[in-house]
Parts: C-alpha cells; sequence; structure tokens
C-alpha cells in the first residue's frame, strides 16, 4: 500500500507544489533587502565555476569551489537576523502563513480619528497593529488590556501624564491587547540619528513580523507609517488610510480584492480635537 501512495502522480504534484511554494516564499523573503545582493553575488560564482568547468581551469575552479562553501558560512553569520526574523514569522504565522485572515485594519475609522486628534494635540503614539505574524510574546512585556479599540481608549492612553503613554500599543484579534509595550530597536545602522527611538521602534518591530505600524511624533506632530522594515513619514490622514489600505490589499488574494473597500469609499474624518 505505501509502495503504491509513494508511485502516485499526487505525490509528484505535491512535490512540484511545495518547492514552488518554498521558491515564493524565498523570492518574497530576499526582494527588497540587502539578502539578494548575496544571491547575486552567489550566481556570479556559478556561471565562473561553470567557465571554469568548461575551459578546464584547475586553479580557477579549486578557488571557486572554496569560495562557494566560506560563501555559505559567510551567508549564515552576516544575514543572522534576516534569517531569524524569517524563521520567526514562519513559525508564528497562523497556519504557517497558508491562510489570510486579515482583509482590512481592524477599527479603521477610530484608529484614523485617534491619529488625528493625538497629531493636532502633539502627542506622541506608536500603535502596533497585528496581521498574520501574531505578536503574543511582546504584549506579554507590556500591560495588558483587552479593551474595544475606541479613538478615546487610544487618546487617553497616549495623553500625557498617564501612567500607559509610554511605549506602544499593540492592537490584536479586534482588540488594545496591551499598552506600554517596549518594542526591539531597529539594526539598521544608516539609519543614523535621523529617526527618533519611536520611530526606529517601529521600524524594528515590522522587521520582526509583518504587522503595521503608525507613528505619531511628538515633536513635529507628524504621522508615519511602518512595514516590513520601511517608513513613510510625513502622511496627512487622507495618505495613511490610503498607505492602509494599500498594503492590506497586497496580502489579499485577487477573487477577495473586489469585496475590499476601496479609498473613495472612506466616510469622512471628524476634524475636532480636543485640547
Amino acid at each position: 500500500m505505501w509502495q503504491s501512495i509513494t508511485s502516485s502522480p499526487i505525490i509528484d504534484v505535491l512535490d512540484i507544489v511545495i518547492v514552488a511554494y518554498l521558491l515564493y516564499r524565498l523570492i518574497v523573503f530576499i526582494k527588497d533587502t540587502r539578502v539578494i545582493q548575496m544571491f547575486a553575488g552567489l550566481g556570479f560564482l556559478l556561471i565562473l565555476s561553470f567557465l571554469a568547468s568548461s575551459l578546464g581551469m584547475i586553479v580557477v575552479g579549486r578557488i571557486i569551489g572554496t569560495l562557494q562553501t566560506v560563501w555559505v558560512v559567510a551567508f549564515i553569520i552576516i544575514f543572522q537576523p534576516e534569517l531569524r526574523s524569517a524563521l520567526t514569522n514562519i513559525g508564528l504565522r497562523r497556519g504557517f502563513g497558508l491562510f489570510k485572515t486579515h482583509d482590512k485594519i481592524p477599527a479603521e475609522q477610530e484608529i484614523l480619528e485617534a491619529v488625528s486628534r493625538l497629531s493636532k494635540r502633539g502627542l506622541g503614539a506608536l500603535i502596533v497593529i497585528e496581521r498574520e505574524v501574531r505578536l503574543n510574546n511582546w504584549a506579554l512585556k507590556g500591560v495588558p488590556l483587552d479593551a474595544e479599540i475606541t479613538s478615546a481608549t487610544l487618546e487617553a492612553i497616549f495623553t500625557v501624564p498617564g501612567p500607559l503613554h509610554d511605549g506602544a500599543v499593540i492592537i490584536s484579534q479586534g482588540k488594545i491587547a496591551a499598552a506600554a509595550v517596549i518594542l526591539p530597536i531597529t539594526e539598521q545602522e544608516e539609519l543614523g540619528y535621523v529617526l527618533g527611538t519611536r520611530h526606529r521602534a517601529a521600524i524594528g518591530i515590522s522587521e520582526q513580523s509583518d504587522c503595521v505600524v503608525i507613528v505619531v511624533s511628538e515633536e513635529t506632530r507628524a504621522i508615519s507609517v511602518v512595514h516590513a522594515g520601511n517608513i513613510k513619514r510625513g502622511l496627512s490622514l487622507d495618505d495613511l488610510a490610503t498607505e492602509l489600505e494599500r498594503i492590506y490589499l497586497a496580502a489579499t488574494p485577487p477573487h477577495r480584492r473586489r469585496k475590499a473597500k476601496a479609498p473613495g469609499d472612506r466616510t469622512p474624518e471628524p476634524d475636532g480635537a480636543s485640547s
């Protein structure tokens, strides 16, 4: 019976599907990261190795063979943060990333209204919105709330000198899961001193998960959104809403996108702000 199963055409199809999925995840992982530069270098070595073998260059072939071995070790050492992030994301994704469960941001209007009010009042804020990768471990480092997502609640959390204003809010499972959460700081050296701790923390958590982070600067009142290690700064409220919808639509299967809310369908945002 086992022999009949292993010789079945279904196994061949399954084999192809698994390889295709792994290649897809690899492309998604290296896209727009410095890892792709390493793969370009490996490709060059493979082409050079093929030419050396075809032309009978023994010494060059041996040198390249040694470099290929060194490349594997160097890859693991240099890209340890990226590899750790990738493996963490795979392990923490619901259904290992095979199924998408969120098509749009939860309580979008409430969050946008809170961001508008916080920006007008000059109150710093850091709002982390969980998606497929669970943020339970980070939420446990803050103060558990399990509160409804309302603009009033978010505004109260970040109002100084409240006890929860310093740190991030994590939104998970349609609730405000925790506040005063300490997030990891990005290790991107090229950022230098351009960004403050709040923005660097937003980039740091986005590098370790697929979450979306909204940042309100206390100093400039500027609104930013962070996703996959990339930050867009100086957004208006409409720009923020459009960017959030773009991120969520990009992760939505094509057959479900027609059901997603279009940018023109948004209801007007309230202009009032408390002082």
